[in-house]
């Protein structure tokens, strides 16, 4: 039987990181967030998680919103990186970018020293 890993845990540790990293290139409204996330890769990310993930950064400060209104039914709320948000998005590139190393440097030591 073999383990396999599941990338539902795996997007759960990573979606703020990703959250931010959209919204760096350009502000967005929730469901726009969800297909750039999606299109980026992440097809697994749902649209509750997302909505979560948004109103959880815009509590903590590290978001802006502002409402436009939408000729496509009801008007959008759009949310943006701000100072803090930057920050935020720097400092949780650099623990991933550490983490992701890490784990790096034991998968390649590991298959080095089975692949006999």
């Amino acid at each position: 039987m073999q383990a396999q890993v599941d990338t539902t845990q795996l997007l759960k540790g990573v979606l703020e990181l990703a959250v931010l990293a959209v919204l760096a290139e350009r502000d967005g409204y929730g469901y726009e967030v969800v297909r750039r996330l999606r299109e980026g890769g992440l097809t697994e990310v749902g649209d509750a998680s997302v909505y979560g993930t948004l109103r959880r950064l815009y509590r903590s400060g590290a978001l802006t919103s502002y409402v436009e209104p939408s000729t496509e039914g009801p008007h959008r709320k759009y949310y943006g990186l701000n100072d803090r948000g930057r920050a935020a998005l720097r400092e949780s590139a650099r623990t991933w970018a550490a983490f992701t190393t890490s784990v790096d440097q034991l998968l390649n030591g590991r298959s080095a020293k089975h692949a006999d």
